[in-house]
């Protein structure tokens, strides 16, 4: 469990197993409740290490997407590995999320003043030809 300050609202940083069974998850969604409890949560999920994003995986990243959406929160992935980027594009998926190449980009996104929706889209897609 990691959490950034950087002098703003922290940024929680959650590293996804590379396989995740159900046990994992359960622990995983109780790990991340007292993330997902604070106003405006904000959580980088590191995907590094995911190597099957089956239909299991792709639920666990909706219902973090959710909850940090009750709130008026966000979630964004880090580091999403080719066969996993391949597979959320074509669920469309992606397009929910933000998705950075480096966790650190992903917190720093946090920071910055979003972009227009049309730029957002574009950089989406530049992103998504990328994991093709």
């Amino acid at each position: 469990m990691t959490e950034i300050h950087t002098g703003m609202r922290p940024v929680a940083v959650r590293r996804l197993s590379d396989v995740l069974s159900v046990q994992q998850k359960v622990a995983f969604l109780h790990d991340i409740a007292g993330i997902m409890n604070t106003s405006r949560p904000r959580l980088v999920l590191d995907c590094s290490r995911l190597r099957e994003c089956g239909v299991s995986t792709i639920h666990l990243l909706l219902h973090c997407l959710e909850e940090a959406m009750k709130r008026n929160g966000d979630v964004k992935l880090a580091a999403v590995p080719t066969a996993a980027a391949i597979r959320l594009v074509s669920t469309g998926v992606a397009r929910l999320f933000e998705t950075f190449d480096s966790t650190e980009e992903a917190v720093n996104s946090f920071h910055q003043i979003p972009m227009p929706p049309e730029k957002r889209s574009s950089e989406q897609d530049r992103r998504s030809e990328r994991a093709a």
